[in-house]
């Protein structure tokens, strides 16, 4: 666990490496089980992602349709336009995009779990010539410079240890003019500061971050009623313990109560932002 304060890039290496070891960990032990469990899957599109919201294309962040439709629109990708989702998870909203667009979907993520989960996906939907998934990080996602024509991220980006080192691997990856789409959780470092992943770089706002590492920021919005749908979902599943316990098994559990319940208890989150920008 680590508990250490302020920016990731005051810290040692191996507390990097520390993070991101954490994080694949608890997201395999999460992801290896989701599929077994209908109450989750129940719980987190009844509550999180909508009822809207295509079943065949769940995931498990807060990201909804409308969001999801607004997304795309930001992106501007043309058909046969390639792009990136950082922090793909089981790979449901890129691939959605993926359909909807026409666009060649490359999906990073920590987790080989997911990469798997959502290779296999990609194959049911009838998708598998218009995506790939690959294991890989925010600041490393090991593809070439200016491959991209677009890049999006649904709430994951708070989970980066360094989101600078982040940022310019976003913009290393994008072509000049790339489009970088992203739903994410800014921080409040007094709240943050105790907790694991998210107290190593609590940004606040992440127009300067942006800005640095060559991005031109064209909009940067709070979403509305961004706390109930984040409440209520984990509230809705703690009570639900005993039965996701029985479906997901006690590793599963613990590393997803342990996020859920820290951030209730703490509320390390100041806003939750739709952010479009540029690559210069």
């Amino acid at each position: 666990m680590i508990s250490n304060a302020g920016s990731s890039r005051q810290q040692p290496i191996e507390d990097l490496e520390q993070a991101r070891n954490i994080v694949s960990a608890g997201y395999d032990a999460v992801y290896a089980s989701t599929p077994k469990s209908p109450t989750l899957r129940q719980l987190w599109h009844e509550h999180a992602e909508g009822l809207d919201f295509p079943e065949e294309f769940g995931h498990i962040s807060f990201t909804t349709l409308p969001e999801l439709e607004r997304m795309v629109a930001e992106l501007r990708l043309r058909p046969g336009d390639t792009f990136v989702d950082l922090g793909c998870g089981m790979g449901g909203p890129g691939l959605w995009v993926a359909r909807v667009t026409g666009g060649r979907l490359i999906g990073v993520d920590l987790s080989s779990v997911a990469a798997e989960q959502a290779s296999a996906r990609a194959v049911k939907l009838g998708l598998a010539s218009q995506a790939q998934f690959l294991v890989g990080s925010f600041s490393d996602t090991g593809l070439e410079t200016g491959s991209a024509d677009g890049v999006m991220s649904e709430d994951a980006l708070q989970y980066a240890p360094d989101k600078e080192a982040a940022m310019v691997e976003a913009a290393r990856i994008l072509r000049p003019g790339g489009r970088l789409v992203c739903s994410a959780y800014e921080l409040s470092p007094e709240r943050a500061a105790t907790m694991p992943i998210l107290g190593l770089d609590p940004v606040e706002d992440y127009r300067p971050v942006l800005a640095k590492a060559g991005f031109k920021v064209e909009s940067y919005e709070e979403v509305p009623g961004w706390p109930e749908p984040m409440t209520t979902t984990y509230s809705t599943l703690l009570n639900a313990r005993e039965a996701l316990s029985k479906e997901m098994g006690e590793a599963a559990v613990a590393a997803l109560f342990m996020e859920m319940s820290m951030t209730i208890q703490q509320q390390p989150y100041r806003r939750r932002v739709l952010v479009a920008a540029t690559r210069k």
